[in-house]
C-alpha cells in the first residue's frame, strides 16, 4: 500500500470516528437542552406565581377563596351535574359525560401525575400571599392541579354534550383554575397541566360514551 493510500485510510477513519463521537454526544446535548428549558420554564412559573401573590386584589380575594373551597372534591361540578340530571335527554347525557370525565381526570391526576412528578407545593409564606386568600394547603404533590383537571374535564364533556352550557362551564372551570394560583396552593404551571389533562379526560369520556351508545343500539 502506498503512503498516499494509507493517508486516505487514516483520514477516512478519523472522519468516521469524529462522526461516531458526534452521534454519541447528541443525546447528551438534547438532554442538557431539555434541562435548561425546564429550568427556564420553572423560573417563569415561579415569577408569575410571585407576581400574582404580590398584586393587591382585596375585592377578589374573598370570592376566589370561597370558589376554591367550593371546588374541593368537585362539589361544584357535582351540583351542576345533579341539576342537569333532573332534565331528560341531552342535559342528563351531559351530566353523565361530565361525571365520567371527572372520574378519569381525578384518577389520572392523583394516581399518576402527582405520584410521578412529586412537585412540592409553593411556599406561600415566602411569597407573602395575604392571609385573606388562604385556603387549607393540601398535603398532596402540587403537579398537576386536580381541581383544575376535574373542573375542565367536566366542562369539556358536559359542554360538548350540551352546547348551550359550554361557555358558562368553561368560564367556571377557568375561574376555579385561577383561584388555585390566587390562593397560593398551586403554581400556574400546575394549573396549565391540569387543564390539558382535563381536556384529554373530557374527550376520553365522550369517546367512551359514544362507544357504549353504539354497542347498545340494535344492528341494522
Amino acid at each position: 500500500m502506498s503512503s498516499e493510500d494509507q493517508s486516505r485510510n487514516e483520514d477516512g477513519g478519523g472522519t468516521r470516528t469524529a462522526s461516531a463521537v458526534r452521534l454519541r454526544d447528541r443525546p447528551r446535548a438534547a438532554f442538557s437542552t431539555a434541562r435548561a428549558v425546564l429550568h427556564d420554564l420553572r423560573a417563569v412559573d415561579g415569577a408569575v406565581y410571585g407576581a400574582v401573590a404580590a398584586t393587591p386584589t382585596p375585592a377578589l380575594d374573598v370570592g376566589l377563596r370561597r370558589l376554591s373551597n367550593a371546588a374541593d372534591h368537585s362539589k361544584i361540578s357535582f351540583a351542576v351535574a345533579a341539576g342537569l340530571a333532573l332534565i331528560p335527554g341531552r342535559p342528563r347525557r351531559a351530566a353523565a359525560a361530565g361525571l365520567g370525565a371527572i372520574a378519569i381526570a381525578s384518577a389520572t391526576a392523583n394516581l399518576l401525575g402527582k405520584r410521578l412528578v412529586r412537585r412540592p407545593r409553593p411556599d406561600r409564606e415566602a411569597a407573602r400571599v395575604v392571609a385573606g386568600r388562604h385556603v387549607p394547603m393540601p398535603e398532596s404533590a402540587s403537579f398537576p392541579s386536580g381541581h383544575t383537571a376535574s373542573a375542565v374535564a367536566f366542562a369539556t364533556a358536559a359542554g360538548v354534550a350540551l352546547p348551550p352550557a359550554a361557555v358558562p362551564l368553561a368560564l367556571l372551570a377557568s375561574a376555579v383554575g385561577y383561584s388555585r394560583v390566587h390562593t397560593g396552593v398551586h403554581y400556574p404551571g400546575d394549573v396549565a397541566a391540569g387543564a390539558v389533562l382535563g381536556l384529554a379526560s373530557g374527550a376520553a369520556s365522550l369517546a367512551i360514551g359514544a362507544s357504549l351508545l353504539k354497542t347498545r343500539r340494535p344492528a341494522g
